[in-house]
């Protein structure tokens, strides 16, 4: 049989990714030591697991390089001002990237995640598609890999939907997955975010000016990395209609804030456009665009594209985009490329 490795994280997900894959392959099971909250208890579950599934685990150390890439990257984000998205640094960087690796360097053939997500082969390369089910689909986050990373991964979950694979372990005598999903920001743990960076940044948090879109200064902020743009709770600014978190501008240390029609806008800009197609787009040209993991995606014309930024115009308003985020394409549900936002 074929060798193939599994990255295991103690969820339903990666243990239903191994029933099925030890169907077609032999599996040995892989466990990310990335320095996350409860590690201990989390590789006694996985080694609980992987033991009663017949399959072997291996424990990678990734905690000094985690540090190094994603979490100095989220801190240095919100620095200057940004609401970054680790996740997709860390597949990129980290799961994708070293922990990959390190599974191939064991002579296993390809790594299997419990992604939902498809990956389909189309005219000799790798495509990615979302999953079938698009309530769970996490195609979002794998955006900015490369076609060679793609080309080594597999995804025993993406047409299968989150209630099949319930059903599926069930079927399979594990009763006790219901109810038990991974955190979204795995080390933070039940920290909230605000919480973290004061830690983390401490000493550099300054208070300062809060104005208005028009220049005016109505209120004193605690720290930017308070904020984020859309916010609206937590501004202490009584008015007859609310105001909104409309932008950070780090260089001045100053919040801008604005009405509900000041965070609406057409147009977005961003840079490091990555594709996942042989030849990349061309102005003109019309995509899904989704300006958050959470965004349902909507339709755009590319009006601007070079090798360093893109940028494209929506159909309809959008609301609330956000600089550091990603704005991934999709032709249909097939990811086309990301770029990530420096503008609205």
């Amino acid at each position: 049989m074929k060798r193939i490795g599994l990255a295991m994280s103690g969820g339903v997900d990666s243990t239903a990714s191994a029933l099925i894959l030890k169907e077609h392959y032999k599996v040995s099971g892989f466990l990310m030591d990335i320095g996350q909250p409860c590690f201990s208890e989390q590789a006694e579950e996985v080694e609980t697991i992987a033991g009663r599934l017949g399959i072997d685990l291996q424990i990678v150390d990734l905690k000094v390089r985690f540090k190094e890439i994603v979490l100095d990257y989220f801190i240095d984000s919100y620095k200057e001002g940004k609401t970054p998205n680790p996740c997709m640094i860390c597949n990129r960087e980290i799961k994708c990237g070293l922990f990959l690796e390190h599974i191939l360097s064991n002579g296993l053939e390809a790594m299997a995640t419990g992604h939902y997500v498809q990956r389909r082969e189309m005219d000799g390369y790798p495509a990615l598609y979302r999953g079938i089910d698009h309530h769970k689909d996490q195609s979002y986050f794998l955006a900015r890999l490369s076609l060679e990373q793609l080309g080594r991964l597999r995804f025993p979950l993406g047409a299968m939907r989150k209630e099949q694979t319930y059903a599926f372990m069930e079927a399979h005598g594990f009763n006790d997955f219901r109810g038990k999903e991974s955190q979204d920001v795995c080390f933070l743990k039940d920290m909230k975010v605000s919480e973290f960076l004061d830690d983390e940044l401490d000493s550099s948090i300054m208070a300062g000016p809060i104005v208005t879109v028009d220049g005016e200064q109505i209120g004193r902020h605690q720290g930017l990395h308070r904020y984020t743009v859309g916010q609206r709770r937590g501004l202490g600014l009584p008015d007859h209609t609310p105001w909104y978190v409309c932008a950070l501008d780090a260089g001045a240390n100053r919040l801008i804030v604005g009405k509900n029609e000041h965070l609406n806008t057409r147009v977005l800009k961003a840079v490091a456009p990555h594709w996942l197609v042989p030849s990349p787009p061309e102005c003109g040209d019309r995509f899904t665009v989704k300006i958050r993991s959470t965004h349902s995606g909507t339709m755009a014309t590319i009006t601007e594209i070079d090798g360093s930024h893109i940028a494209v115009e929506f159909d309809q308003l959008q609301r609330a985009i956000s600089p550091g985020q990603f704005a991934v394409l999709y032709n249909n549900n097939q990811v086309i490329g990301s770029a990530e936002i420096i503008a609205s």
